[in-house]
Parts: C-alpha cells; sequence; structure tokens
C-alpha cells in the first residue's frame, strides 16, 4: 500500500508541478491537499508521501495564500509532515525545532546522503514557516538552523533539485542590509551557483537573484538582464512548468516597478 500510494502522489504532483494553468492549481488544489492529508491518516509512516506533503503545502502557500493566517496554518502544517518525515528516517531527528541549538547541529552533522530528500523537505518547509512568521523575532532566529540544513544538503548532494539549496542560502544571506546583518556578496556567490546548477530549468533563481541581490545593491543592468532573459525563456520545462510561470508573473511585475525603484 506503501508503494501504490507513494507512485500515486509522485504522478500527482508531477501533474500539478508540469501545469502552467495557475487559476486551475490554485482552484484544485486544496482538495488535492485535503486527499494527501487524508491518506497520511492511513499511512503515517510513508515518508515519501510525508516529504510531498510538506513540499506541496509549501509551494501551495507561497504561491496563492496572501491570508496571513491561512499562511500560518499551512506553513505549520507543511512543518509537522516535514517533522514527522524526518524523525521516521532518523530516530535521533525527532522535535528537532525544540532541541537545543548544539544537539541540532550534531544530529545534522551525521546525516548521510540517503537523508537528503527528508532534510531538504525540513529546510524548506521551516524557511516557510519563518516567512509566515517573519513578525516573530523567536521565528527569525530560527534562520540559523535553516542554513546549517541547507549546508548539509550542499555538502552531501549539492545538485540536489538542481542545486535549489543555494538558493536557499542565497536568500538568507540578502533578506537584510548589510547593516544589519545581511551580506549581499556571499549571497551573490550563492545564487550563482543556483542559477549554474538549475541550468536555466528553474527560472524562479534568476528572479531571486535580481529581487534580492540585484535590487540590495542598486544594479540596474544585472536586475533587468536576469529578468528579461526570464520573461523570454520558455517556462515548459519537466518538474517546473509552474513555478516557472509564476517566475515570469513576478519578473514582469519587478519590470514593471523597476523605473520607481532604481
Amino acid at each position: 500500500m506503501t508503494s501504490a500510494t507513494s507512485d500515486m502522489m509522485e504522478n500527482l504532483s508531477n501533474t500539478i508541478l508540469n501545469n502552467d494553468d495557475l487559476p486551475m492549481v490554485k482552484a484544485g488544489a486544496p482538495a488535492y491537499l485535503l486527499m494527501i492529508d487524508s491518506l497520511i491518516s492511513k499511512d503515517p509512516k510513508n515518508e515519501t508521501l510525508l516529504s510531498t506533503a510538506a513540499m506541496l503545502y509549501t509551494a501551495y502557500a507561497d504561491l496563492f495564500v496572501k491570508d496571513m493566517d491561512r499562511s500560518k496554518k499551512m506553513a505549520q502544517k507543511a512543518l509537522n509532515y516535514a517533522n514527522q518525515a524526518i524523525c521516521l528516517e532518523k530516530k535521533d531527528a525527532c522535535r528537532l525545532k525544540s532541541k537545543p541549538f548544539e544537539d541540532f547541529e550534531k544530529i545534522i552533522s551525521k546525516m548521510q546522503k540517503e537523508h537528503v530528500p527528508v532534510l531538504f523537505a525540513l529546510g524548506n518547509a521551516w524557511s516557510a514557516w519563518i516567512m509566515a512568521n517573519k513578525n516573530d523575532f523567536n521565528a527569525i532566529a530560527d534562520m540559523a538552523h535553516i542554513e546549517l540544513i541547507m549546508q548539509k544538503v550542499i555538502e552531501l548532494d549539492e545538485a540536489y533539485k538542481d542545486g535549489a539549496a543555494y538558493l536557499y542560502l542565497g536568500t538568507l544571506a540578502t533578506l537584510l542590509p548589510p547593516g544589519l546583518g545581511g551580506n549581499p556578496e556571499l549571497g551573490k556567490q550563492y545564487f550563482d551557483k543556483a542559477v549554474i546548477l538549475s541550468k536555466g530549468k528553474n527560472l524562479m533563481a534568476k528572479v531571486v537573484f535580481a529581487k534580492l541581490y540585484a535590487r540590495m545593491i542598486f544594479d540596474r543592468k544585472l536586475h533587468d538582464q536576469f529578468l528579461k532573459e526570464v520573461i523570454a525563456a520558455d517556462p515548459h520545462v519537466s518538474g517546473y512548468t509552474l513555478i516557472n510561470t509564476w517566475a515570469q508573473i513576478q519578473a514582469q511585475e519587478l519590470i514593471n516597478s523597476a523605473d520607481d525603484y532604481f
């Protein structure tokens, strides 16, 4: 049953990720997410199902949910699923979020390559949880945990999901201005790696690069170059069509507002 459920979820996930009709996905995905909840209730020890649920809840909230209360609820659910998945994969990783940072660091340091999928799913969901609770200082303090998780993913398999861990590290380095602890040049190094490893498949890499780094240092030329490349690209790439379609919308909005920003 576990194998059959995992296969079905993978096929359904791919169907969503390869869809370029954002309104249809927005309207239809909630029913799919409820189905995931139902399947997990029947198969609560399916790591693949839990990790997939965490990733999809995070993606849906990020793309479509504007209401802060709903966003927080969905982020919390995604984080719960990701925590359950990594706990099943590695027993000493249960309740990671509540552990002292030194213990957390030791546990993460012992992760192996086979743990990368659940480790990345946890970092992804935890990042979304932080953003949904960004007005809470205690949530922002968790950024060090995400950095450690994504650095470990890179150490074990830097090309996982076409270098997506570098995109998270670049985002963390550029979320704050230099005066408040941001490091734009380190962020640039991470973004460069994300763009190289994605090989043009994940258009969001260039959008985030332009939005967080180019705007921070007021580099209009780099900003417009990346965004124009995104707009001109074919969004239909296996596994990325949905996010690429959204990336092109974001790119056009950034281009339209550039004159006011720079």
